[in-house]
């Protein structure tokens, strides 16, 4: 090749590496620049956001005579074009090209010419990846949604068929006093029913659309924003272009929900672990959600709770990282902000991915009635009904109810008896006013039956709240 060739070449080159920049840059980027700067192989994902979003900012430049008729149709039929080359897998994605939004506008380019250059009208991408970003985190949000109400079926499921199994209640791990199974299950009802709602508020909160903000300062042409963010299903535009460009609030808010939502479903995971435990097997697994191990042929380990249990910290990681991305940002967009995309994905992948895997384990444990009613029967766990029936009864004021009740306990244990079995001469030796009738109340089916409160654990309260939760949260 020749000198010339070879100068010639080298001009192609660069001028290749600054298409998308024209006259200010001369020289191509190095190519670590290339590989930092790049984010198109995980923005590609927003491929439909940005394109419905190029589609509505076309529509609305033509509504307001910024580009003609013509241009817009061509641009529309060949965004559509795009759209089915990526949804087909037909598409090259070019890390040259840094984003999804210039492989989209260069691939555009390719179809239908000059046109194409008309569609960045009055827009920058710092006010079209917000956009994008939003328009992506709203689906995301609602297949969540559907997730967690799907979770929340399954748990109501199986709290209306154990709404009278009695089991034992803890507090500091320790046995404290009976409840029914299915009582425990709506606790994670409720938890689930917040998520939602966290979910739900962030949702409203990130629907005002910022496109049409451009870089940070608005646009001159008249454009209608109102007009756009109809046709993307926004609630208004965004008020003020500095903060519509250069904020990620919705983004961590979606992020904290998410953890919240994981710390709950994590605390469910280990639940599920210690009833599947040797020590209490309250519950069973079937082979779909456990695992053997490869040197123990007796094994039956719950891997889906304990991948559950440990996906919580990727979700927390996520969060925080976002956080210390943002926290010295000077206004208004910063190429620091392009760190927020990966986490976002990694927190709506990884929490759909644990409430599916929790759905199924829901649907698929068995709990062993028997084995739940033996264990709630030790600990003394009956031990608060007593003091209960000291007060009710007796009239003795709680607090010597319970200093009567914790001597009776400490004899029970000495002669190692449950407070059923011991005698009542000697409840009547710390206690003379106890009468026949305590009997009734030390049985741990009394003991729930008794729990008639408003929240409480009484099968007939378990059958209301179940009936209930149905109805508002299903």
């Amino acid at each position: 090749m020749s000198t010339d060739d070879k100068n010639s070449g080298m001009a192609e080159q660069k001028g290749a590496a600054n298409a998308l920049w024209g006259g200010r840059f001369a020289g191509g980027p190095a190519e670590i620049m290339e590989r930092i700067n790049a984010s198109i192989d995980f923005d590609k994902r927003l491929y439909a956001e940005d394109i419905a979003g190029s589609k509505a900012h076309c529509a609305m430049l033509v509504r307001q005579n910024i580009l003609t008729a013509e241009d817009g149709a061509a641009i529309t039929a060949g965004l559509e074009q795009i759209h089915q080359e990526i949804a087909e897998g037909r598409f090259t994605f070019r890390r040259d090209r840094e984003d999804i939004h210039m492989n989209v506008e260069a691939r555009l380019a390719d179809l239908i010419g000059p046109a194409a250059g008309r569609l960045h009208t009055a827009r920058s991408r710092n006010d079209q990846v917000a956009t994008d970003l939003r328009l992506w985190l709203r689906g995301a949000i609602d297949r969540l949604d559907r997730q967690a109400q799907g979770l929340q079926a399954a748990l109501i499921g199986q709290a209306e068929r154990h709404a009278g199994t009695v089991m034992p209640g803890f507090t500091h791990l320790q046995i404290a006093q009976p409840v029914t199974f299915g009582h425990h299950l709506l606790a994670y009802v409720e938890m689930l029913g917040r998520d939602r709602g966290r979910l739900a508020d962030c949702r409203k909160r990130l629907n005002e659309l910022p496109l049409g903000s451009a870089a940070l300062a608005g646009t001159s042409f008249p454009i209608d924003r109102h007009l756009t963010a109809e046709l993307l299903g926004f609630d208004r535009p965004t008020a003020n272009s500095l903060d519509a460009v250069s904020d990620r609030d919705f983004a961590i808010e979606f992020m904290a929900a998410a953890a919240i939502c994981g710390t709950h479903l994590s605390r469910f995971a280990e639940e599920i672990l210690i009833w599947c435990s040797d020590p209490y097997r309250l519950i069973k697994l079937s082979d779909a959600y456990t695992s053997g191990s490869s040197i123990m042929p007796q094994k039956r380990n719950p891997d889906a709770a304990e991948l559950v249990r440990a996906k919580t910290g990727r979700l927390t990681g996520a969060l925080v990282g976002l956080l210390m991305v943002m926290k010295g940002l000077p206004l208004a967009y910063g190429k620091d902000m392009q760190e927020d995309k990966e986490p976002v994905f990694e927190v709506a992948d990884t929490l759909e991915l644990c409430l599916a895997a929790t759905s199924g384990m829901v649907l698929d444990l068995e709990a062993d009635e028997a084995r739940m009613r033996a264990l709630a029967e030790r600990g003394y766990s009956t031990a608060t009904d007593l003091a209960d029936w000291l007060v009710r009864v007796l009239g003795l004021p709680f607090r010597q109810a319970h200093h009567v009740t914790g001597r009776i306990v400490k004899l029970a244990e000495e002669r190692d008896l449950t407070l059923g079995e011991l005698a009542l001469a000697d409840m009547q030796a710390v206690e003379p006013g106890i009468t026949p009738d305590i009997l009734s109340v030390l049985t741990v089916e009394n003991s729930v039956r008794s729990r008639t409160s408003f929240g409480g654990t009484a099968p007939e309260n378990v059958k209301r709240a179940a009936t209930a939760a149905r109805e508002r949260f299903l």
